[in-house]
């Protein structure tokens, strides 16, 4: 492992001149894209089983959202009432779910169960199909609550991957002018969960600036860089990478918090997706271990025990 510690200039903090479009919602076509990237990870790779798995299990998002109805979304008065106090629209954890999240795992549950999956897999499938209301309702309040300890390391995909359709199906059909800045900048302002990883993007009005991204819907909105985004100090930024890497992932780690979070730059490798390029790099999850840092947001597919 190799590190860098990150002196400010200025205009790293501060905002660079211009307008900067603060907030990017999923695209429609998500999943498909991330599928692709899993099965280009795949290859070769230690985990290449399970970045198989998970590219099946994103065509199935992909397939869910195609087919998935809109939820009822907040009125005018609840939008209005949350960019008042600054809070996320979509609030993961404190919005009650509709039952609607729960056919959109139906829906992916029965597409993996075509697929030619593994032996425990398929049980798996056949287990989430019998499971019951309550029991499924439990276990997407600890995944949304960022609480995944207790959870099943086999059941934690499929759900997970049903709550991620759900929650890009209702930012999309509310588009970005219904959500607002917060003020705490290391959540995200469509639904308040943690990032999964971090973007410095490439090309255009956006190049070289931060985006964070969202691990339960996706969108992407803007920090400025050499910033803790758990605690937001500046203060003891370093930046570590694998040995031999391109420096396409690096982790940006915090002195004052001892969090760190994985930043992505596109500018090395424009074809990077942040739920999969995150999994794709576990080596350095466990090199930033050792270091006695801890992540600073959840990968819904990568279960922490």
């Amino acid at each position: 492992m190799t590190t860098e510690t990150c002196i400010l200039e200025p205009g790293q903090i501060e905002a660079p001149a211009g307008q900067i479009r603060p907030l990017f919602l999923a695209e429609g076509d998500l999943f498909r894209l991330r599928a692709e990237r899993l099965r280009f990870l795949a290859k070769g790779h230690s985990l290449g089983d399970y970045l198989d798995f998970l590219s099946l299990l994103a065509d199935a998002q992909q397939e869910a959202l195609n087919h998935f109805s809109v939820p009822p979304l907040p009125g005018p008065n609840e939008q209005a009432l949350c960019r008042e106090h600054g809070m996320p629209l979509l609030s993961a954890r404190s919005m009650p779910l509709n039952p609607l999240w729960r056919k959109g795992l139906a829906m992916i549950l029965r597409q993996m169960g075509e697929d030619d999956l593994p032996v425990a897999a398929r049980e798996t499938v056949t287990s989430l199909m019998q499971r019951d209301e309550t029991g499924l309702e439990e276990m997407a309040g600890r995944i949304l609550a960022e609480e995944l300890d207790d959870i099943s390391p086999a059941e934690l995909p499929f759900v997970a991957a049903a709550l991620q359709v759900y929650f890009v199906r209702m930012a999309s059909a509310l588009g970005e002018g219904a959500f607002s800045q917060l003020e705490q900048g290391g959540i995200c302002p469509v639904c308040g969960s943690h990032p999964v990883a971090g973007i410095v993007r490439s090309g255009g009005a956006e190049q070289g600036l931060r985006y964070l991204c969202c691990s339960l819907c996706a969108s992407q909105w803007h920090m400025v860089r050499i910033k803790c985004t758990a605690c937001e100090s500046t203060r003891g930024v370093s930046l570590y990478t694998l040995e031999g890497s391109n420096g396409a992932v690096r982790a940006e780690s915090c002195d004052d918090c001892n969090s760190y979070l994985k930043l992505l730059y596109l500018e090395k490798d424009g074809r990077m997706e942040a739920m999969a390029d995150d999994l794709a790099t576990l080596a350095l999850d466990m090199l930033m271990d050792r270091e006695g840092k801890s992540r600073g947001g959840p990968n819904l597919f990568f279960h922490p025990g």
